[in-house]
């Protein structure tokens, strides 16, 4: 590994839910300064930031210096602050450019913020939200994209939902078809999860559901119904990072190293190919630069918009065989006091899914995780934990992907 170490020093993050009465600089602002505290640091220690939203312009019209704005108004000065907007991973991405502001020795001390207000009163127009996130020149390609991916869909038109339902609706009846996954398995990962998230008090759904609860809940495209769905959450969450002579600075003692953090976008290849998936690529790359292999990991929070989500990542991160996502959930090996337990925060869909803080919030779960302070949701011994979160659509699988290797000291 070339250029600096890099530490997790401090992470922040809001409660995920419903927050009317506050925007979201207010819940920027929340993130940031638990991720301060957390770190030891105050707002002149940090030497560059990064923020992330990717509905403020869109829902909200602050379509430019947002965080600029949210900053300054937290008390930073002169820093420079760069605006990161990438799908559902730009938090994750904003996290990734930290770290290499640090690494390349341009700072001893970066922030990445992820923040999302999601309810801003108009459910219709946070819906239109999700048409902007795949190609908008040209919506035809998408349906083709889905109707060979999936056919078409059984049952009536639900009503409203994201687009991005239909897409992982597509997505999952395409890995039905190829190696036998079933509706009960997909239940089998949103029962866990939500399982999970009743010891978090920073999700949004903390309530347990049994696999018959799940099956038998409102159907949106087949074969998910809506607790195997991300809901439409507000939130936020900071994540401090530093180089040796930052955390000397700082005098945290607690940090967690930062092993890998890659970010990728997709390649032309048969879209049959599981080798040449985006995901499969970036991970492979954060294996190799952190020096280990699936094998390694004792923990993971992935990207399950979806509870087919949680299935296709864990085989894309090689952490299970090809088709093998839905029967280890059904065996339990995903569960925490399993074999690999997979997001024991309760995941996007119990701990919910602010567009921009998803991929941050997941970070601040596994730094809790390796510094053994995730209470009731600990994973025991866990020393090396791994983050992957997907944005947007192109082309067959996520236009952006990021996987985030942590490892405690």
């Amino acid at each position: 590994m070339t250029g600096e170490r890099v530490w997790v020093a401090g992470v922040g993050m809001t409660t995920f839910g419903v927050h009317y009465e506050l925007t979201n600089h207010d819940l920027a602002g929340w993130a940031v300064r638990s991720a301060l505290s957390d770190a030891g640091a105050g707002v002149t220690s940090v030497d560059a930031a990064f923020f992330g939203t990717a509905a403020h312009g869109f829902l909200e019209r602050q379509a430019m210096v947002s965080g600029q704005i949210a900053l300054r108004g937290m008390g930073f000065e002169s820093i420079p602050v760069h605006n990161v907007e990438n799908a559902c991973a730009t938090g994750a991405s904003a996290f990734g450019l930290a770290v290499t502001q640090v690494r390349a020795g341009d700072a001893d001390v970066a922030l990445a913020v992820g923040a999302e207000k999601m309810h801003v009163g108009d459910p219709t127009r946070t819906m239109e939200l999700f048409d902007t996130a795949y190609d908008v020149s040209d919506p035809a390609a998408l349906v083709r994209t889905l109707k060979e991916l999936g056919g078409e869909p059984d049952g009536e038109d639900p009503g409203r939902r994201s687009i991005f339902m239909d897409i992982y609706a597509a997505l999952a009846r395409n890995h039905m078809r190829l190696y036998g996954t079933t509706q009960a398995q997909l239940a089998a990962v949103a029962a866990k999860n939500h399982a999970h998230a009743t010891d978090n008090a920073r999700a949004h759904f903390r309530t347990a559901m049994t696999i018959a609860d799940v099956l038998r809940a409102r159907k949106l495209s087949h074969p998910l119904t809506v607790p195997m769905c991300a809901p439409v959450t507000d939130g936020a969450a900071a994540v401090v990072v530093c180089n040796d002579s930052g955390l000397r600075r700082l005098g945290s003692d607690r940090p967690i190293e930062v092993l890998a953090a890659m970010v990728g976008s997709g390649a032309d290849h048969d879209p049959a190919s599981f080798d040449q998936h985006i995901t499969r690529q970036v991970a492979g790359r954060a294996y190799e630069r952190a020096g280990l292999g699936p094998e390694d990991v004792d923990v993971a929070e992935v990207h399950d918009a979806t509870a087919f989500g949680e299935v296709l990542q864990t085989e894309l991160l090689g952490l299970v065989p090809p088709g093998e996502g839905g029967p280890a959930a059904w065996r339990g090996e995903t569960t925490l006091g399993g074999r690999i337990p997979v997001n024991p925060s309760g995941g996007l869909e119990s701990k919910g899914h602010p567009l921009a803080a998803t991929g941050l919030g997941q970070v601040f779960e596994l730094t809790e995780q390796l510094r053994g302070e995730a209470g009731s949701r600990q994973v025991p011994g866990a020393r090396i934990a791994l983050a992957e979160n997907g944005g947007g659509f192109h082309l067959g699988e996520e236009a952006v992907a990021s996987v985030i290797i942590l490892g405690s000291r």
